[in-house]
């Protein structure tokens, strides 16, 4: 279109003819986007032809509504609801917001400082942006992650693991642009080291502070909530800076997010094929499959194939 780049993505065989944007298991988004004023059912068909090989389908997975409208279903494209996810709205002031969150939330959040202030422990959040310091900060998450459930899962991060190393690149590269940020949260007493009892891994973008990764020292009483208490200072931090327009979740909508927030919408996934046959026959392959697990037991619908491993258009 005149020279101009329209669309961008990063794409990997899925088998027999089928492609799909790359989705790292850290990123939030599909590695695709496009220009929203130019509609994707006019970008998809252009892009499956120039594929290598005779290109059947095209998956992109993971789309957000609010970066772009999810598009109609037609003979050739199909769209699947992924899950729904939450974001925070900085707008007006903390106490208006604040005030409009459920009387439980406030209430407990009220006790709990009140508990710490009785027991001579005050709170103190750290903000980190500095390129140098992304290292220790990753160094630090994984101290408190390596030390709960997900150590015995296998999935904590670490310095010297492959996610200790691929969130310290990352990050680094983000703050070197202006666009990371990792918060902190701090336990002291007097005569007592301080302890680290919460964090967050964030980008920022978009208008957005987008938190990443959330962990917390799990050896702390159930009876209080450092990641709420980091998340009340955080959110009044930013309600009071304005330097953003919303705190993005990016994940699924948990019972927690629905005290801080009443924005929830549904993330989706996009199919596109090359003749409408295709979507056909892999809309009565798809159904067939849920049938056979149903007679075997299972309730389940069938997926979508944007989030199939290794699969066939025609199977």
């Amino acid at each position: 279109m005149n020279g101009d780049t329209v669309a961008m993505g990063i794409f990997q065989p899925r088998g027999r003819g089928v492609w799909e944007a790359l989705q790292p298991s850290q990123a939030p988004i599909g590695l695709w986007q496009h220009r929203t004023d130019i509609p994707l059912e006019r970008l998809l068909p252009s892009l499956t032809r120039k594929l290598p090989g005779l290109a059947l389908m095209v998956g992109l997975k993971q789309r957000d509504p609010h970066l772009e409208p999810r598009p109609a279903d037609s003979a050739i494209t199909s769209t699947l609801d992924y899950i729904r996810t939450a974001h925070v709205p900085i707008a007006g002031t903390f106490e208006e917001y604040w005030n409009a969150r459920g009387k439980n939330l406030r209430s407990n959040l009220k006790k709990q400082r009140s508990r710490l202030t009785k027991d001579g422990i005050a709170t103190r959040m750290q903000i980190d942006r500095l390129p140098e310091q992304m290292a220790a900060a990753v160094a630090d998450y994984g101290r408190l992650e390596s030390a709960g459930w997900k150590a015995q899962l296998g999935t904590a991060i670490h310095p010297d693991n492959d996610q200790g190393r691929f969130y310290t690149t990352m990050l680094e590269a983000f703050a070197r642009r202006g666009q990371a940020a990792v918060y902190r949260y701090w336990f002291e007493a007097s005569g007592l080291a301080p302890q680290l009892v919460a964090m967050d891994l964030c980008i920022e973008g978009d208008g957005a502070l987008i938190v990443l990764k959330t962990t917390y020292d799990e050896s702390v009483p159930a009876s209080l909530s450092p990641t709420l208490l980091m998340r009340e200072e955080c959110c009044q931090r930013l309600f009071d800076e304005k330097q953003y327009g919303r705190l993005e979740f990016y994940g699924k909508v948990m019972e927690w997010h629905t005290r801080w927030t009443d924005e929830i919408r549904t993330m989706y996934h996009v199919n596109h094929y090359r003749w409408p046959v295709l979507r056909q026959l892999h809309a009565a392959a798809g159904e067939r499959n849920a049938m056979a697990q149903r007679l075997r037991g299972k309730s389940a619908a069938p997926e979508p194939v944007a989030t199939r491993q290794h699969t066939s258009t025609t199977e």
